[in-house]
């Protein structure tokens, strides 16, 4: 270990952090000068990296979970030879920098995942080390082990006081993730003070219940932190917490340990006093200690040698192996990631031929069929084409539909299995879903109920963000779901789903279309889709428009055309095209002139109908012509189309306990209603 070296990398980040933020007038110095001797220690001397190939498969994971401490990451980021030039470090947190705020995946190179709600790097990271669990137990052989990489993270006190980090911490030590190694920086310290103030609780002894290794060691002995960090490498049955116990602001004279040094920028006087304690020039800004540019600068070679050494060591099992090598390449290209060996998470187009000369199940027009089972049936095909699609369920896949049945179950003593067990934990799920998407490798989802959407939210929120194909199935999607009550009713979910920017949210009207729906989520690269699919039973349409699953990939197609020139157009989602089709029936009886002038439209994806030009809209929905929405969901997603509110038939407030059927009616919701709106006059 090169102390003089480490030690200048520590005083050079505390130097830029505290710099970078004063500058914006912005940030938290806290974490960055707390830690600096233990992000040093990491990038320095822990972590198996390629600063020149930040996407290399092979590489160790390291996710700051604490994400305000961002600072921390940058400067080490920058120091060790990523392309995070100065320049980038000065424009902390301006407009279009490679240093935002909080850590932003594809943003920064070398930055793993978008990190900042605290909790939300905690479960990628578990994700991540089953991810690397997987391939290795995929790929790897008794001569050539090309998957064998460590994940760590770095969580602080708030992350350790959020649900989602206990959620995924369970998980974590139930599946025995012995290549998962977290450090908390406990440094007692939150906005608003002492933690004292709000968490009291015994973190050890919370995580050795987990099942995990729990150390402990000072935040300033370096030694002591490797040897535990070996420790925990050779731990094997357990992830393993190591407890860093910190000074938060330590080098800030006046501030060093209290919580006015966390989320605020030290001062100009402050930072001068800093500088005379740290041993910092006084008046040079961005201070880069000439020791920390040497010792880094000795590592670049030990790096590209170990990274060649691997590149050699891929290539020899590729040649031992040929199958798997084909397998490998499968994967990945399936993945959204190239197929080159050292590449890890650069995306790219999906095989044209990848639906050529399938069999999919086969739902004939006229017969019913719930969209979850006729989901569940897709899945299994989907499975056999995707060798790397894996997934599960929080405790609910007999309902969802969501296992993979001819694929074995991930656990601790079998890493191959393709469905995972996530048990009642929807926050950890989507965490962990995305961490997977993120290794690279994998294609990845996630299953619940459509109302529990609401514990998922962030995970979502995040995935879009990231721009990660990750595929979130939600069944039981309405007030149908009868006799459980408005408690699983969900009824603003999908106008809450709609409004996450780059989700894609598609709601099958029939079993037809939940096969194209399925085939939308796996060709998509650039961001998460929800998959919305009903309880209860469906018939299976005959379709008006010959190319309609094309016009599901453009937001809309017409189910049933106006056997004259259009006056009125519905729109329908889901079950609702449905319940269109029965009131357009029964309008025919009653008023066939008024029904030959109605185009029925099934609307696949809300936000893609509205992004149409005017002249791709006008093709579906004719200028002038009267607009009624039917959505067993709230009415807020229709504003983009209806401006008479009374041309609505969706739902505004909570459902009822009861058969479906009759909580619709109760409600409002039901072909005789659609045909008075229809029969109303202007």
């Amino acid at each position: 270990m090169n102390t003089d070296g480490l030690n200048a990398t520590a005083r050079t980040v505390r130097a830029l952090s505290m710099d970078a933020i004063q500058k914006a007038n912005s940030g938290h110095p806290g974490l960055p000068m707390g830690l600096a001797e233990l992000g040093s220690l990491l990038y320095g001397e822990v972590l198996k990296h390629a600063p020149h190939d930040p996407d290399w498969i092979d590489r160790d994971r390291f996710v700051l979970s604490a994400g305000h401490g961002s600072m921390l990451l940058y400067s080490l980021l920058h120091l060790s030879g990523y392309k995070i030039s100065l320049d980038d470090i000065k424009n902390f947190r301006q407009l279009g920098s490679k240093t935002p705020g909080h850590p932003e995946y594809r943003h920064s190179p070398g930055v793993e995942t978008t990190t900042g709600p605290l909790g939300a790097g905690f479960s990628n990271a578990v994700g991540m080390a089953v991810a690397e669990t997987m391939l290795a137990a995929t790929f790897n052989t008794k001569d050539h082990r090309i998957i064998d990489h460590y994940t760590y993270a770095l969580a602080g006190d708030g992350c350790m006081m959020e649900g989602l980090t206990s959620e995924a911490a369970s998980l974590a030590g139930h599946l025995a993730l012995g290549k998962l190694i977290v450090f908390y920086d406990s440094n007692k310290i939150s906005i608003e003070g002492n933690t004292s103030l709000a968490f009291s609780e015994d973190v050890a002894a919370r995580y050795r219940a987990y099942n995990w290794q729990v150390l402990e060691s000072d935040a300033y002995d370096l030694e002591k932190i490797q040897s535990l960090i070996r420790q925990g490498q050779r731990e094997t049955e357990r992830p393993t917490l190591i407890i860093i116990n910190s000074l938060i602001g330590k080098g800030s004279p006046a501030k060093a340990g209290t919580h006015g040094v966390h989320g605020a920028p030290l001062g100009e006087e402050e930072v001068l006093a800093a500088r005379r304690e740290l041993g910092i020039p006084e008046h040079q800004d961005f201070y880069v200690d000439p020791q920390a540019e040497d010792y880094f600068r000795e590592k670049q070679p030990l790096w590209r040698q170990q990274y060649e050494q691997w590149q050699q060591l891929f290539r020899s099992w590729a040649e031992a192996n040929p199958e798997l090598k084909k397998l490998w390449d499968r994967n990945m290209s399936a993945s959204g990631v190239d197929t080159q060996a050292g590449q890890g998470n650069t995306p790219v187009d999906p095989p044209s031929s990848l639906w050529e000369n399938v069999q999919w199940p086969d739902f004939p027009v006229g017969e019913s069929e719930a969209t979850r089972k006729a989901g569940g049936a897709v899945l299994q095909k989907m499975a056999e084409l995707l060798p790397n699609l894996v997934g599960g369920s929080a405790d609910l896949a007999p309902s969802n539909n969501s296992e993979m049945k001819a694929h074995g179950h991930y656990s601790a003593s079998e890493r191959k299995g393709r469905n995972l067990h996530f048990g009642v934990r929807e926050h950890a799920m989507g965490g962990v879903v995305n961490g997977i998407a993120l290794h690279g490798g994998f294609r990845a989802y996630g299953a619940t109920f459509l109302v529990f959407s609401d514990y998922m939210r962030p995970a979502i929120r995040l995935a879009a963000l990231m721009g990660i194909p990750v595929i979130y199935l939600f069944t039981h999607d309405s007030i149908f779901v009868g006799e459980d009550g408005p408690t699983h009713q969900p009824v603003e979910h999908l106008a809450a789903l709609r409004s996450i920017p780059r989700l894609s949210v598609l709601r099958p009207a029939d079993s037809q279309e939940t096969v194209e729906a399925w085939k939308m989520a796996i060709e998509r690269r650039d961001g998460p889709t929800a998959l919305i699919l009903t309880r209860q039973k469906l018939g299976t349409f005959r379709k008006h428009d010959p190319d309609w699953a094309a016009g599901m990939r453009r937001g809309a197609y017409i189910v049933k055309e106006a056997e004259q020139e259009v006056e009125t157009v519905i729109l329908a989602t889901g079950s609702e095209v449905n319940l269109a089709l029965e009131a357009l029936d029964k309008l025919a009886q009653s008023e066939p002139e008024k029904a030959r002038k109605v185009r029925l439209l099934s609307v696949s994806e809300v936000n893609k109908l509205a992004r149409l030009s005017t002249e791709e809209r006008a093709e579906l929905i004719p200028p002038g012509a009267r607009i009624l929405a039917v959505e067993a969901g709230s009415s807020y997603s229709w504003g983009l189309f209806v401006n008479d509110p009374a041309d609505l038939l969706c739902l505004d407030d909570f459902g009822a306990s009861g058969p479906g059927d009759q909580v619709a009616r109760h409600m409002g919701l039901s072909a005789e209603r659609l045909v008075e709106l229809l029969s109303r006059k202007e």
